[in-house]
C-alpha cells in the first residue's frame, strides 16, 4: 500500500507527513519532502504522531461514569449526560463556574467554534487554548 498523506496531529502547525501502512496498520511515520510548513521536518512528537493508533488504550467510543465505575454509552447518552450537567452547574452557579480548555489539536475553525460556543451559548469568557500555557 502507498504511503498516505496527512497533517500531524499534534499541534496547530500543520505539518505534512506520510502515514507507513503495512498490513492494514501504520506502521510508521516520514516528513513530506515538499509539504511548505514542515519542509522535510518533523519535531519528536511529530515523528511518533503514529504511535497511539493501534494502542489499546485508546479510547474509541464514550464512557459515563455509574457507581463509581466508568462504563461504555452510547454517543446520544454521554451528549444528553454532558449539556444536561452544564445547564445544571450554569442554573445552579451562573455561567463563570464552567470552563472551556480548547486545543492546538484543533484547526483553527474549530478553535473559533469552541470560543463561539463557549462564549454565546454558555455564557462565559471563561475560554483558554493550550498552545497558551
Amino acid at each position: 500500500m502507498p504511503d498516505i498523506p496527512t497533517i500531524c496531529c499534534y499541534c496547530g502547525c500543520g505539518c505534512g507527513l506520510y502515514l507507513h501502512v503495512e498490513d492494514d496498520r501504520v506502521i510508521g511515520v516520514s516528513p513530506s519532502r515538499n509539504h511548505p510548513v514542515s519542509r522535510n521536518n518533523l519535531c519528536v512528537k511529530g515523528w511518533h504522531a503514529h504511535e497511539f493508533i493501534h494502542s489499546p488504550k485508546r479510547l474509541t467510543r464514550p464512557l459515563i461514569r455509574k457507581k463509581d465505575r466508568l462504563q461504555p454509552a452510547s454517543w446520544q447518552e454521554a451528549l444528553e449526560l454532558t449539556a444536561n450537567r452544564l445547564l445544571h452547574i450554569k442554573e445552579h452557579h451562573g455561567a463563570d463556574a464552567i470552563g472551556v480548555l480548547s486545543s492546538a489539536k484543533c484547526s483553527n475553525e474549530e478553535n473559533y467554534l469552541l470560543q463561539k460556543f463557549t462564549r454565546a451559548v454558555i455564557g462565559t469568557n471563561n475560554i483558554d487554548h493550550c498552545a497558551r500555557l
